[in-house]
């Protein structure tokens, strides 16, 4: 279901129902942009069956968000506002100053909204009350940030912190490329990237590559730390590891695959089902993750 996963953590038990958390996200559903509106954000129904704005399998929830932004690229903005200020040197005579462009700028701005093209893009967001875990399907942490600005608002003293390990992602990743030994039920995957931290930022990509040790250990020696890996865990789920701990291309492996393909006998009970598939199996790994890092720091441990 997720492609990938900035994740965060909840602080203590969170025995919020699904219906309290609706209630408070519903000043949040997302309306579309107006015709003067640059962007519009809000929380959509996770499914078209879903019954509110949280969508819930035994007591796992997971919530959509989504934005829609006008198309409206600055280089026709300054284009339409170089023809305007000609039209207006010639009036007046004289060429329009700073302040007279910059008001030029924004009335040709918002009268270009009404005409923009729109995207519209969701972001899921899951919820594991019962471990303890918020995830963001976002390859970026901005990106999760506008979820959590939402919940934030949204939900009194919503305790959530980042995931703050022993060991940085980094360090670690770079220790096991350099012992050519992953951590307990991860393998090492194909595909990582090396970077200098001198000012050079010198890097290193291998993509489908095999990992030769000894020439891995080179650049490790040379001063370069690992940026990004791929990992399997269990044999279950590939993904890539970032050093600032964000997971991506997340895919379920055969094995959860063939269990996910004989899960339900219509769209709802499927979709049902693989939520929980994939929700079980994540937590595992995101446990197993932060275990291989050394665990939690202290003042981020779940109460």
């Amino acid at each position: 279901m997720f492609r990938n996963a900035q994740i965060y953590r909840l602080l203590k038990a969170w025995d919020i129902t699904a219906e309290q958390l609706a209630q408070h996200l519903a000043p949040q559903t997302f309306t579309p942009a107006g015709n003067m509106d640059m962007q519009s954000q809000g929380w959509i129904q996770p499914r078209e069956s879903s019954n509110g704005l949280v969508h819930q399998v035994n007591r796992q929830f997971l919530l959509r968000l989504q934005t829609e932004k006008k198309i409206l690229p600055s280089s026709v903005i300054n284009q339409v506002t170089r023809e305007r200020a000609k039209e207006l040197e010639e009036q007046q005579g004289f060429p329009p100053g700073r302040k007279q462009t910059k008001e030029l700028k924004e009335q040709i701005t918002d009268e270009l909204l009404p005409r923009a093209f729109t995207s519209i893009a969701s972001m899921w967001v899951w919820i594991d009350p019962v471990n303890g875990w918020l995830v963001a399907d976002s390859s970026t942490p901005a990106k999760a940030e506008d979820a959590l600005k939402l919940l934030f608002k949204a939900v009194p003293k919503f305790p959530l912190e980042p995931v703050r390990t022993v060991m940085s992602p980094g360090a670690a990743m770079t220790d096991w490329l350099a012992s050519d030994e992953a951590p307990d039920s991860f393998t090492v995957d194909q595909d990582t990237e090396l970077r200098s931290t001198a000012e050079s930022k010198a890097t290193v990509r291998y993509v489908r590559h095999t990992l030769e040790a000894n020439q891995i250990r080179q650049h490790i020696e040379t001063g370069k730390q690992c940026t990004r890996l791929a990992l399997t865990w269990a044999g279950k789920i590939s993904f890539t590891l970032g050093d600032n701990l964000s997971i991506k291309k997340i895919a379920l492996l055969d094995v959860l695959k063939e269990d996910a393909g004989a899960i339900g006998k219509n769209e709802d009970e499927r979709f049902d089902g693989n939520f929980l598939l994939f929700a079980g199996e994540m937590s595992k790994l995101l446990a197993a993750l932060i275990n291989a890092l050394g665990g939690m720091l202290p003042d981020a441990e779940v109460a």
